[in-house]
């Protein structure tokens, strides 16, 4: 073992035995200790499954992990484990990450707004590929780290971001400028960067990324500068219900790389998977705090009222499927993923009871902390506790002061991973002295129960090498 993750670092559970059961015991103890404090289960063998196969759909790509995504200390020491590098968006971020002992060639200093002081950081602490896309930012690198070396972000023009204000990437007749001013200010340029989000399902967004990125090459090594690294930047889905699976985006990806960037070209290949790495391994148990009925006048009636019931609680954003009760369709809030809500109550209330039009909002009560409205719930109680799921993007900083989330303390995580998923992390690491039978039976599912949608059998290999 690399010596990032070791077992005192997770709650090691058997096969059979599922994070909804570790859920469950832990908030039958909370219930009985009257605790309230949000927190999360983290099961750490879906983001084993998650990187293997990530691997074998994109065999020539290297994950780097942006820790904005999740920067919690279970997420990165697993990543660091099994060789992934990491996004970091600013000095806090490197901190964080080398502080469990990553070195400096796994890092990618990936925003393109860059204070100087953290430019100085990075440099004095060994990190040299960063991002630019303006002769600004070329100008700060070049006086603070003139041992970086830089990707360019560039934007392809003929697909037009949804916020062409706010967008980053340099436009395709920018390039050669930025690329000469970087020569002339001896600023190293060692490949190019791009983030398509959400439009990186789409092939032909895809395709014309990667040719513009191919044109930005050849410019960048007429000019003189050794270009070797494409970055293709994230967008994958973090669940299974989006408009495609990752096989299917990982097909039109290995096209493109193989018509532009084909194998033997001397170019390597790294993307930022974020919520595809951690949406589905977390879940987020909040307890309610307080209860307010709200009499509503029904339009037509004869002066009876209904009753619009608003509990309180720390945080929720999702889809709401309330347990034990089923729903033929879930509904969706704001969130940008679906997510199943359970409800877990000490007083276990019957299917027969009157459901209710519901509001969710903040410990605070405010407008703002307003989480959903119109939601057609059961009756909850004061200490009844909302079960989140697909809640491991966004929610979680690398430097935990207070939570994103409801402005508090940040809700702690208890990490699980289930002895099948730890053995596999040591025969993906290339661990000798595997029985055969043993070997087989690791091609089971590997997270803590929840079932894998198909079996993943990954020949051993090592960890991808840090890129400079």
């Amino acid at each position: 073992m690399n010596g990032y993750l070791n077992e005192s670092n997770f709650l090691m559970v058997e096969e059979g035995f599922t994070t909804r059961d570790l859920l469950e015991n832990l908030l039958g103890e909370l219930c009985q200790e009257s605790e309230e404090q949000a927190f999360f289960v983290a099961d750490l063998g879906d983001i084993v499954k998650k990187h293997l196969r990530f691997l074998k759909a994109l065999p020539r790509v290297k994950p780097y992990f942006p820790v904005k995504c999740n920067g919690s200390e279970g997420v990165i020491r697993l990543l660091a484990e099994l060789g992934a590098g990491f996004a970091c968006a600013n000095k806090a971020e490197i901190t964080r990450v080398q502080g469990i002992g990553v070195p400096a060639d796994r890092i990618f200093y990936s925003s393109p707004c860059k204070q100087v002081a953290h430019i100085r950081y990075a440099a004095t602490h060994g990190v040299r590929l960063m991002a630019f896309d303006n002769e600004v930012e070329l100008s700060k690198v070049a006086r603070s780290h003139p041992r970086a070396r830089m990707l360019l972000g560039i934007t392809a023009d003929s697909i037009p971001p949804a916020h062409p204000s706010m967008a980053f990437g340099t436009t395709l007749k920018s390039c050669r400028h930025l690329l000469e001013t970087a020569k002339e200010q001896a600023v190293e340029v060692v490949g190019i960067s791009f983030h398509l989000g959400s439009r990186g399902l789409e092939p032909q967004a895809l395709a014309q990324a990667v040719a513009a990125a191919q044109l930005v090459f050849d410019m960048g090594t007429e000019l003189g500068h050794h270009m070797h690294l494409l970055d293709i930047g994230g967008g994958f889905p973090g669940t299974e219900d989006t408009r495609a699976p990752l096989e299917e985006i990982a097909a039109g990806i290995n096209s493109a790389l193989d018509l532009y960037f084909p194998e033997g070209s001397g170019v390597d290949i790294i993307a930022r998977p974020g919520r595809y790495y951690v949406t589905s391994a977390f879940t987020l148990a909040v307890s309610i705090t307080a209860l307010e009925e709200i009499p509503v006048e029904q339009p037509g009636s004869d002066g009876g009222c209904d009753s619009r019931v608003c509990p309180l609680c720390p945080q929720a954003p999702l889809s709401l499927l309330p347990f034990p009760f089923q729903r033929k369709k879930p509904l969706t809030l704001a969130h940008p993923h679906p997510c199943v809500c359970s409800i877990f109550s000490p007083q276990r209330p019957c299917p027969e009871q009157p459901w209710h039009s519901s509001s969710l909002r903040g410990p605070r009560g405010h407008a703002e902390d307003r989480i959903a409205d119109g939601l057609e719930l059961p009756q909850l109680h004061v200490g009844d506790w909302l079960v989140f799921g697909n809640m491991g993007a966004y929610t979680i900083p690398a430097i935990p002061t207070s939570s994103l989330l409801t402005g508090g303390p940040q809700p702690q995580v208890t990490y699980a991973m289930s002895r099948m998923a730890w053995k596999a992390i040591q025969l993906f690491q290339g661990k000798p002295s595997q029985a055969e039978d043993d070997r087989e039976s690791l091609c089971t599912p590997l997270s803590c129960g929840w079932e894998m949608a198909e079996t993943l059998c990954v020949t051993p290999v090592f960890a991808p090498a840090g890129i400079i």
